[in-house]
């Protein structure tokens, strides 16, 4: 019970931080005009920063889940291939023919170039 008194007390000033901080930057006014200017960056930006760069992480993800993948499932494949015999062999097969379509088409969408 002291404990939970201890959580609630922290919580209570917190909050009590916390509420005013949020309520004197809604009651500031508008800003101003100097205000909107970007400060120590030179001129006003013409587009938005989403528009100039446009980063294509899809496929170095694809590449690097299908590498991570087989890696992951490898090294257990091997103790129970002793068990099992060719039929963990099969599997084994499928699970690779499966990533490699995938490491296919992170081929086809060029992330194998270097830029």
């Amino acid at each position: 019970m002291a404990d939970l008194l201890a959580i609630l007390i922290a919580a209570l000033g917190a909050g009590a931080l916390v509420v005013p901080l949020l309520l004197m930057g809604r009651t500031s006014g508008a800003l101003t005009e100097p205000q909107k200017t970007p400060f120590l960056g030179g001129s006003a930006p013409r587009t938005h920063a989403w528009q100039r760069y446009h980063a294509r992480y899809y496929s170095m993800t694809l590449l690097f889940i299908a590498f991570e993948m087989e890696m992951m499932f490898m090294y257990p494949w091997a103790v129970v291939f002793v068990e099992e015999g060719m039929k963990a062999m099969v599997e084994m097969g499928m699970f690779l023919a499966i990533l490699s379509i995938g490491i296919l088409y992170g081929w086809r969408e060029g992330i194998f170039k270097w830029q």
